[in-house]
């Protein structure tokens, strides 16, 4: 097999303590005067990272965004992510640094087509993972994440077939670990099903030994190859028991910071494609530190949902979250 032609993503152990820039501390003297809470998702740059209150994966964001009590909620993701906050607490004003940061996976599934779907098949349970726009949140029956997937569609009647959208990678995982047959959306992420093979196993002969780490999203091929499939928040949880003191992880290159940050003991080694030594989702590397502080400045962008998608989307997140705890 020919060797790497590009030198792999490393993040080694930290030593030395993070210092603030003037822009962070500006962001965070922002914070205390509009009274807002950061949320951020752990795709994001390191510096918005930083001055975080809170960085997560889409099950705990969603938690956080439903149990913040502050009157403004700045999210750091991507618009499907900023849609689910203000769904899930409407009284607060959320704002998106970016409001063109989309979601691949969103766009497969638009509301109409699934719509159509739904009417001809009325006997369908659908299961939809959150990244999906409000407007299919609203048609679905339940919300599942990559790190509650399995649990949610255990809960769902055996009776009723089962629908998964908008993502067929991560619906065929969920379909394997649980036994349960699903129909599968055609949709996919645009990022994780770069990863391949190949890519993986250059980068494990530079580094024998290494446990590699996959998110269900990537394709099958990639997630057989990895020793542990799990979501960003559960990567966590496996770099902290492993006993290796290097992993590899298959996942958007942000999940690094916060793995150095959590785990700082431990090297970690950005899952490379083809073409890249690392993965940027070039829709959540949308949102800049200075575009935090802008936001926080203006007050905007401001997401706004009609009051009848935001109320029917509600139901079905509300019912993840019931069943998630």
């Amino acid at each position: 097999m020919p060797a790497l032609d590009y030198e792999p993503v490393v993040l080694a152990p930290r030593r030395e303590a993070v210092r603030l820039t003037p822009i962070q501390e500006e962001i965070l003297a922002l914070k205390r005067e509009r009274n807002a809470v950061i949320l951020a998702h752990n795709y994001q740059i390191e510096a918005i990272q930083q001055v975080a209150d809170y960085v997560g994966d889409s099950l705990g964001l969603s938690y956080q965004a439903q149990a913040a009590k502050a009157d403004v909620i700045l999210f750091c993701g991507v618009h499907f992510m900023a849609e689910t906050a203000k769904i899930v607490n409407p009284g607060r004003t959320v704002l998106l640094p970016d409001l063109n940061a989309g979601c691949s996976l969103s766009d497969s599934c638009p509301a109409d087509r699934l719509a159509a779907y739904k009417a001809a098949h009325p006997e369908l349970y659908v299961v939809a993972y959150i990244n999906c726009s409000a407007a299919v949140k609203a048609l679905s029956d339940v919300i599942c994440t990559s790190g509650n997937a399995q649990k949610i569609v255990q809960r769902v009647p055996a009776d009723r077939p089962i629908l998964f959208v908008p993502d067929q990678n991560l619906g065929q995982w969920v379909s394997q670990r649980t036994g349960r047959a699903m129909q599968l959306w055609p949709g996919s992420c645009y990022a994780h099903v770069l990863f391949t093979v190949q890519a993986l196993e250059k980068v494990r002969q530079k580094f024998p030994g290494a446990p590699v780490v996959a998110h269900p999203e990537c394709v099958q091929a990639v997630r057989d190859l990895a020793d542990e499939v799990c979501s960003t928040e559960l990567m966590v949880k496996f770099a902290k028991a492993s006993p290796a003191d290097t992993i590899i992880v298959v996942t958007e290159s942000g999940m690094l910071h916060r793995l150095r940050r959590e785990v700082p003991d431990k090297t970690f080694v950005a899952g490379p494609t083809d073409t890249c030594a690392c993965n940027d989702c070039r829709y959540m590397k949308m949102n800049t530190i200075e575009k935090v502080r802008d936001a926080l400045k203006t007050m905007s962008p401001a997401i706004e949902l009609p009051e009848a998608i935001r109320s029917a989307a509600l139901v079905p997140i509300q019912r993840m979250l019931d069943w998630s705890r």
